[in-house]
């Protein structure tokens, strides 16, 4: 059954840029034809004013177009207009964006001073005390109704100003009314959004800007999409800020924010972004620029002449139906390849890089946690024994005349040529064209097929090939690979999780190969970190962990380092770390243990979205928390 999506994306298989509505936002145009901007959040409190300063210097030195300080109540909202007055007396002109949370009062203060406001629509006229409450149609109204009276003097302020508005739902902040009402879904987060829009266009005010953030990078994309869909069929087309919220540090950080963010550029959405890393603020920008660059791709790309719908739900993650051969397909987890064609020559210790550790006094080899499933040698040999766990996959020539009569040793077939042979088991098929070979594949059920292309609309290429084969009832299994020759590591990282995010989050793909220029162990584990960012495989500690503001009330990225440091073992599990009870237990959503800070040097302990103890002292805290996940049987002592 066909899906008409078309009110979400222009063109499913032409990288497209959607148009919004132009927002002024001080001196900065946004939306429109206007480029996407990168912007951040300022780290330190509004009070510390020369601090304050400081930092938005270093923030807007390193391309920050917007620049976002938190003002949880009057006081600090009153400092933005001291903040903006130095800020462009010293030369330095970006708009200033207050980030409120609970307080209408800050956020008219900041209205009235500076050039945008940011609300959560969750906590801005509700509570949130995780009550289901039993709503009739006329008291939900009556909600409705009451909502309107809180919000609109904001609203005025606004419009009276000209200040602009970012309505930012939090997938883990919505309020109570509305997950009694929507649950929590990508549903519930637009309808928390739309309620506040209708208010808005009340009053005739249209400066605005929207979000859908989620750490859950499927809930956080498809909700974008249904948020557009829904703004369209109600007349409305305001920009995009795109982000991934607590995406958390590192390369984990900056996979999971490529793959939710890509995933919507590579759709044409998006006018602005924020990578939330817990690093320092200026560093988040190079990220975000990269992230920018990809989606502003077109030299190189191939267009894709058709008039066929996608085949799927993009509003909701199914997988798509694919045979079970061998452990590809099927119910099966998507796998990984390794990649040593390129080798000169091939021995044990190349297989360390992707997951594999051959022990020569026990002559046995011992698998990490990131064990890739298949290696390609190419036209290679190997003259070792190796893992039972691990395929080898040859060029066809090499593997008939040398292989054919080995245990999991299987044949790659390249550049979209058939063969005339009868494979009795599993083979590989290299798809680079859009004119798939359809009839050999019908012909051939054991075929596993090897998307490729040296184009970079990979995303819609893919898509396009997966609209074929879900047209020819074809259900073989798809091994995505890409392709990167770039030499900068978080360039490459960036770019590749881009393109392979859309297609997992929407449930396409058995397996993921990845080739390029880094080291095998960098490609292993951004292999693994696609999958992860995606959940379609999970292979590790998972950390929800937010970047710092100045709401903080401890030093976010020293304490994820040491939770990380003693819980990275833990696969499977999802640890909050949260600055704030703003960020607590909504914002890290479906973590299964959290750490939030309370106030000064205190930490509240979650399972789940529980507090279980109350006031733990930061010092004795990380500990504590491991003594939790041990009291609840989640604890594993790691392998020294």
């Amino acid at each position: 059954m066909k899906t008409d999506t078309t009110s979400y994306c222009i063109d499913f298989y032409n990288r497209k840029r959607m148009l919004t509505s132009e927002v002024t936002i001080g001196s900065v145009k946004l939306g429109g034809e206007n480029p996407i901007l990168p912007q951040s959040m300022t780290t330190t409190d509004t009070m510390d004013v020369e601090g304050s300063i400081a930092q938005c210097k270093r923030m807007i030195e390193a391309g920050c177009e917007l620049v976002r300080l938190t003002a949880p109540s009057k006081k600090e909202a009153e400092k933005l207009g001291e903040i903006k007055t130095i800020l462009n007396n010293d030369g330095y002109h970006k708009p200033l964006v207050a980030d409120i949370h609970f307080t209408p009062n800050a956020a008219e203060i900041a209205a009235k001073l500076i050039e945008k406001v940011r609300i959560n629509p969750g906590n801005y006229a509700d509570k949130k005390k995780f009550e289901e409450i039993e709503f009739t149609e006329e008291s939900y109204q009556e909600e409705l109704i009451r909502i309107e009276e809180k919000f609109t003097p904001l609203v005025k302020i606004c419009k009276e100003h000209g200040t602009a508005m970012r309505i930012g739902t939090n997938h883990g902040s919505l309020s109570d009314r509305i997950l009694s009402r929507f649950g929590d879904t990508p549903e519930g987060m637009v309808e928390s959004a739309m309620e506040f829009l209708r208010i808005c266009r009340k009053h005739d005010y249209h400066q605005l800007v929207i979000s859908m953030k989620a750490s859950n990078t499927l809930v956080m994309v498809q909700a974008y999409r249904l948020l557009v869909k829904t703004m369209h069929a109600e007349g409305m087309n305001y920009p995009l800020h795109l982000g991934v919220t607590e995406a958390g540090d590192g390369e984990d950080g900056r996979i999971k924010s490529a793959v939710g963010i890509g995933a919507l550029l590579e759709d044409g959405l998006g006018d602005t972004i924020r990578v939330s890393l817990t690093e320092d603020p200026e560093f988040e920008i190079p990220v975000a620029k990269k992230l920018i660059d990809k989606g502003n791709q077109t030299k190189n790309n191939l267009l894709v002449t058709t008039n066929k719908t996608i085949t799927y739900n993009p509003y909701q993650y199914n997988r798509r139906k694919s045979n079970n051969q061998h452990n590809i397909g099927g119910k099966n987890v998507p796998i990984v390849f390794a990649d040593l064609s390129k080798k000169e020559k091939i021995s044990a210790a190349n297989f360390f890089g992707f997951g594999y550790n051959y022990s020569v006094n026990l002559d046995k080899w011992n698998l990490q946690d990131l064990a890739a499933d298949y290696v390609f040698i190419g036209d290679k040999q190997l003259n070792f024994e190796i893992p039972g766990t691990l395929g080898i996959v040859q060029n066809f020539n090499i593997w008939k005349d040398k292989s054919i009569s080995k245990s999991n040793h299987y044949p790659y077939i390249k550049l979209n040529e058939t063969v005339d042979y009868t494979f009795k088991n599993v083979f590989f098929l290299e798809i680079v064209s859009l004119d798939i070979p359809i009839e050999y594949i019908k012909n051939n059920p054991l075929a596993i097929l090897v998307l490729t292309t040296k184009f970079d609309n990979k995303t819609q290429i893919y898509r396009f090939i997966r609209t074929l084969l879900d047209e020819n009832q074809l259900d073989n299994p798809v091994i995505l690979k890409y392709d990167h020759d770039i030499k900068d590591l978080e360039q490459f990282q960036l770019f590749t999780a881009s393109d392979a995010g859309n297609q997992f989050i929407d449930g396409f793909g058995d397996g993921i190969w990845i080739t390029g220029p880094q080291p095998q162990q960098i490609i292993n584990s951004l292999s693994f970190g696609i999958l992860q960012a995606t959940r379609t495989r999970i292979s590790k500690t998972e950390y929800i962990s937010c970047p710092s503001c100045g709401r903080t009330l401890f030093d976010l990225q020293e304490t994820t380092a040491k939770i990380r440091s003693k819980t990275s073992h833990l696969k499977g599990i999802k640890i909050g770390i949260m600055g704030c009870i703003v960020n607590g237990p909504g914002e890290m959503a479906d973590a299964d243990y959290g750490y939030v800070g309370t106030g000064p040097g205190k930490i509240h302990l979650y399972k789940e979205k529980e507090v279980v103890r109350k006031n733990v002292s930061e010092e004795e805290a990380v500990d504590a928390l491991i003594d939790l996940i041990k009291e609840h049987g989640d604890w594993v002592e790691p392998v020294l």
